[in-house]
Order: structure tokens, then C-alpha cells, then sequence
């Protein structure tokens, strides 16, 4: 079954949110958007903050999920998550960002829970 980009996105955000609910994460907010940018999924897992960037890709696709989060992207989300940060006196909390990979082959989604995948900026 082929799904559209948008269509592909979305349940790909939801299947995300539902592993890491499932997993014991406490999702605070979806598709948070700010002057800076968009972060998908913004969790807490204890004390730490968690920004989550969802990718979801036909199990066919060119590219795997992970390998399509570029630099210009997790400068992005950086950015966007230190405005996050600012905004709601958090700055001081343990932040970390999380990578969901999704490869949808079928009805069934395989799921790549990426934890702390990238340093902030780079």
C-alpha cells in the first residue's frame, strides 16, 4: 500500500508517539511549532526533556529514515528546542534528542528508537 508524504507522516508521528508512551515516556507535546522551526515530539522521560524528530519512509525508499535527518535539520531542531527551553524556564533541565526511525512495509510499522542521536547543532 502507498501512502502520500503527508499521510506517511502523520501515522508515522503517531505510531512514534505511542511506542514511546508504551515505552514509559511522557509525551508533552506534538508538532510544536515556534518562530525557529517545528519539533515533532517533545516527551519527558524522569527528568530529562526529550525533543524527538519522527521519520517515516516505505520500507522501499531510497534513503533509509535515519540517514535523512541532515545537518541543516538537527541545526533546526536545536535552535527550535533551545526556544522551547527559554520560553518555559527549562534551561536549566537535561534535554536530549531522540530519533524515531519508521520503515512502513505493509500495515505493520518497524520501528528505530534512537536515543540520544545527535549532539545539539551538529
Amino acid at each position: 500500500m502507498t501512502r502520500s508524504r503527508y499521510s506517511l507522516g502523520k501515522q508515522g508521528e503517531s505510531a512514534a508517539a505511542e511506542y514511546l508512551s508504551s515505552s514509559g515516556i511522557k509525551i508533552l507535546d506534538r508538532n510544536f511549532r515556534c518562530p525557529l522551526g517545528e519539533i515533532d515530539l517533545i516527551a519527558r522521560d524522569g527528568k530529562t526533556i526529550v525533543f524527538v524528530e519522527v521519520r517515516a519512509r516505505q520500507a522501499d525508499g531510497i534513503c533509509s529514515p535515519e540517514e535523512s535527518i541532515t545537518i541543516y535539520k538537527r541545526r533546526r531542531l536545536t535552535r527550535a528546542a533551545l526556544w522551547y527551553l527559554k520560553q518555559r524556564g527549562l534551561l536549566d533541565s537535561n534535554a536530549r534528542f531522540d530519533v524515531v526511525a519508521i520503515r512502513w512495509d505493509g500495515e505493520k510499522p518497524e520501528i528505530n528508537w534512537i536515543v540520544n542521536a545527535f549532539e545539539p547543532g551538529r
